[in-house]
């Protein structure tokens, strides 16, 4: 179990994943600028509930994922615009309110079996629906990469959460991801919601019709 300072936002994280935050409140400076001094991670929890700014502290999720800060770059008024690099998934087991921000009691969660001859496989599958993935959402005007433009990590695990990271679909959608018991959940869930979206695609594609309204039909 240890301590960690901990940054609710509307978004998740994935290990090996990066993100790039604009930190602008009183209480996130003081926690970022103790990060930096200790050269200790903080961690990314989805909110569950309230918002991110400007009021109480929100509920966070029960999983997250520590961020290492890569990037700082100063910007007047003591904002800062930061980019860090996600790494290990921590379970919550208490939170800490006698500071401006919320820290948690955590421990770390590691996925067992992430380097099977299954898990290498159904990731080299993934990678095939992902391409066909992000070419839907270019012919629906989505930004235009290619998979073979992405600088692809050669770890099976990672390649799964960069699938994951890549979905479009609600945060709320994405924690069942970062919170899968195992290699094999993670695998299933993500394969399954890939198809579901490229159903999905293929179908507003052909017929213009509303995303989550056949989202939640495909459900």
């Amino acid at each position: 179990m240890r301590l960690l300072p901990l940054f609710p936002l509307h978004t998740v994280l994935f290990p090996g994943m990066p993100i790039q935050l604009h930190i602008f409140e009183d209480r996130y400076r003081l926690m970022i600028r103790q990060c930096i001094e200790n050269s200790t991670p903080f961690g990314v929890v989805l909110i569950s509930r309230g918002d991110e700014s400007l009021g109480p502290l929100p509920v966070p999720h029960p999983v997250g994922c520590t961020a290492h800060i890569t990037t700082v770059e100063p910007l007047q008024g003591g904002h800062f615009n930061l980019t860090a690099q996600g790494n290990d998934r921590f379970r919550i087991h208490g939170l800490l309110t006698d500071r401006p921000f919320l820290v948690g009691q955590v421990e770390l969660l590691p996925l067992e079996q992430t380097h099977s001859i299954e898990m290498k496989r159904g990731a080299r599958t993934l990678l095939t629906q992902l391409s066909s993935y992000l070419g839907l959402l270019r012919q629906n005007g989505s930004e235009d990469f290619q998979l073979g433009s992405l600088p692809l990590p050669d770890d099976p695990l990672t390649q799964l959460y960069l699938a994951a990271a890549l979905l479009q679909i609600p945060a709320e959608e994405k924690q069942p991801l970062l919170a899968a018991q195992s290699a094999a959940s993670l695998l299933e869930q993500i394969s399954r919601l890939y198809r579901r979206e490229i159903a999905l695609w293929q179908h507003i594609n052909r017929n213009g019709e509303d995303a989550p309204l056949i989202r939640g039909y495909l459900n």
